[in-house]
């Protein structure tokens, strides 16, 4: 994945705009592991602090059923209550739910809890990686509702289920 300034502003944004975040134990270990604790000055780039600024004062919600505990303004969410949770955590948000992880979101579009979708296309082929919502069960047909492009040749494009 490009990562650039823009890119960063962008999911700062996103993430700024969530009530909390609901991880999956790998992407929450991941960014705790890149994110978590202040970095000595000079370790990345100062365009990176405002995303590191925001994400580490998220309230975060992991789901897990090998974790004991958590840190980093997390909670654990045991995935055999997920979706009772997810429907709680939903009615607390003012604004809304950040998802993220590869398996997570899956499960939750299966549970039809997932209200707005955004992809950001990057302008690489790997290959190789996790594919989204490999195993889905029924067809969900999306609409469009918004698109951006960044200088990088990335876009993000939002998408809300078709009800």
């Amino acid at each position: 994945m490009s990562t650039d300034e823009e890119l960063h502003r962008h999911a700062a944004g996103n993430l700024a705009r969530a009530d909390a975040l609901v991880l999956g134990r790998v992407t929450y270990e991941m960014m705790e592991a890149a994110w978590g604790p202040p970095a000595r000055t000079g370790v990345r780039p100062d365009w990176m602090e405002p995303f590191a600024r925001t994400i580490h004062a998220a309230k975060k919600y992991v789901v897990s059923n090998t974790l004991d505990r958590v840190d980093w303004n997390a909670e654990l969410v045991r995935g055999d209550h997920l979706g009772k949770a997810v429907q709680q955590l939903q009615r607390e948000s003012g604004e809304g739910l950040f998802v993220g992880g590869a398996k997570l979101p899956l499960v939750l579009a299966e549970l039809g809890l997932i209200d707005e979708y955004e992809f950001v296309v990057q302008p690489r082929l790997a290959g190789h990686g996790p594919t989204l919502f490999a195993g889905l069960s029924k067809r969900i047909d999306l609409k469009l509702v918004s698109r951006l492009e960044f200088g990088s040749g990335a876009v993000a494009m939002r998408y809300e289920p078709r009800r």
